[in-house]
């Protein structure tokens, strides 16, 4: 994967004397954001977690739905923190726990027979963890008859050293609420059965009762992660300390993750490249066909770092000195182009989001020949591209050293992608 390096990056990161003072009230309210996100995410989760506890405790189609239901609610606070990965270290080693797609979901649960076996790449692809208390594991026998939270991330999590070995974080928990999604490019989202939860006779999918304790662990981990982030940026907080502590370098981080995001990250991996290859397997939320309003929120993450204001689900507003400030005052005509640029974007991910939720699922989209599909999920690239140009602009006007925005072989090496 090639990175976008700035001409700016060579300029020193302490470039910014005249504009330290109001760089270190722009760094408060990013870091203000970032809290609210991550205390958001977290009580979403904890809702959650509750849902699932219902469910488990009383299996049915109300309280599966339910459980659904929230999930998807939860994804709308969190898309909107995806901004703060890339530029903050902290951020970047805990989020692969959390968020990491796509997964060989074998290595949890059964799956179809469609989906093979073992691979030369990932001899865990379907170890299935629920139906088996034990298993061997790069030669070692695994003790896996409690299935808890310490068992996911110390043994399960990338098991083998293979990426794909997603064991914990949202997607973990979708895979478990709706199971695979057989549709290929057609309608439709992964069906798991209530069943698949329910006591006795009445259980389907076998080992109900371990899945049950599988989902229930995965949950709990989701919310204690999230909890732990969200101190990371409360005062004290050692995210909100490493970007308070050296404006510039606090810009630097903003910049670096609106840009990463933008570009490599959302139009590259998340959307470029499933374009090219046709492939449902690679949506972001591929169970529960909630692709679209995940990138949608990506992209409103980003413009929320740039005008310094996040509304919260209860619709209240976090915000304060903003980078468009700072743009502002140095080149009015700039700030209106970022400003213009990001709404743009945001636009046609929401056309995009709009289509999907009229029927034209994302899944649908990716299909080759689907010319309606491409034209809405490339207007969503060519845009984020777009004000990806304009992020550089506002770094050079700025002065900020240091920015590297991760690029991707779908923008930067079509050719590869194919090798």
């Amino acid at each position: 994967m090639k990175h976008l390096t700035l001409a700016a990056a060579t300029m020193a990161a302490g470039a910014l004397p005249a504009l330290a003072q109001d760089a270190s009230a722009v760094i408060d309210t990013y870091a203000d954001i970032a809290e609210a996100g991550y205390a958001d995410s977290h009580a979403a989760a904890e809702a959650l977690a509750q849902a699932v506890d219902a469910l488990i405790a009383s299996p049915s189609e109300g309280t599966l739905a339910t459980a659904r239901s929230a999930w998807l609610d939860s994804r709308v606070p969190y898309m909107q923190t995806e901004v703060f990965r890339f530029g903050n270290p902290i951020v970047d080693d805990w989020e692969g726990q959390v968020n990491s797609w796509p997964l060989d979901e074998g290595l949890i649960d059964y799956v179809d027979p469609s989906y093979g076996g073992p691979t030369d790449e990932n001899e865990a692809a379907v170890v299935n963890v629920i139906a088996h208390p034990t298993f061997t594991l790069s030669g070692e026998e695994v003790d896996a008859s409690e299935i808890t939270p310490e068992l996911l991330t110390g043994t399960l999590q990338q098991a083998a050293g293979v990426e794909a070995n997603v064991a914990t974080g949202y997607h973990a928990v979708e895979f478990l609420l709706w199971g695979q999604d057989l549709n290929g490019n057609g309608p439709g989202m992964g069906d798991r059965p209530w069943t698949d939860f329910a006591p006795g006779a009445e259980c389907t999918g076998g080992n109900c009762e371990r899945r049950a304790d599988y989902l229930k662990a995965a949950t709990d981990l989701l919310v204690q992660d999230l909890a732990w982030m969200a101190g990371q940026w409360g005062e004290g907080g050692a995210a909100r300390e490493a970007v308070a502590a050296d404006p510039a370098a606090g810009l630097t981080a903003m910049l670096t993750g609106m840009g990463s995001l933008s570009y490599g990250e959302l139009a590259g991996e998340r959307m470029r490249l499933g374009l090219m290859l046709n492939d449902p397997e690679e949506e972001h939320d591929c169970f529960s066909d909630n692709t679209h309003v995940s990138h949608f929120y990506d992209g409103v993450g980003i413009r929320n770092v740039y005008l310094g204001t996040y509304t919260r689900p209860d619709g209240s507003t976090v915000s304060g000195p903003s980078l468009a400030d700072l743009v502002a005052a140095k080149d009015p005509a700039l700030d209106a182009e970022m400003r213009a640029k990001l709404d743009a974007s945001v636009a046609a991910l929401g056309a995009m989001k709009a289509a999907a939720e009229g029927g034209l699922a994302y899944d649908m989209m990716l299909d080759r020949g689907n010319a309606e599909g491409e034209r809405l999920i490339m207007a969503g690239v060519d845009g984020l591209v777009d004000q990806t140009r304009s992020i550089e602009r506002v770094v050079a006007a700025l002065a900020v050293g240091g920015v590297t925005i991760e690029g991707s072989d779908s923008l930067d090496a079509p050719e590869a992608v194919f090798e």
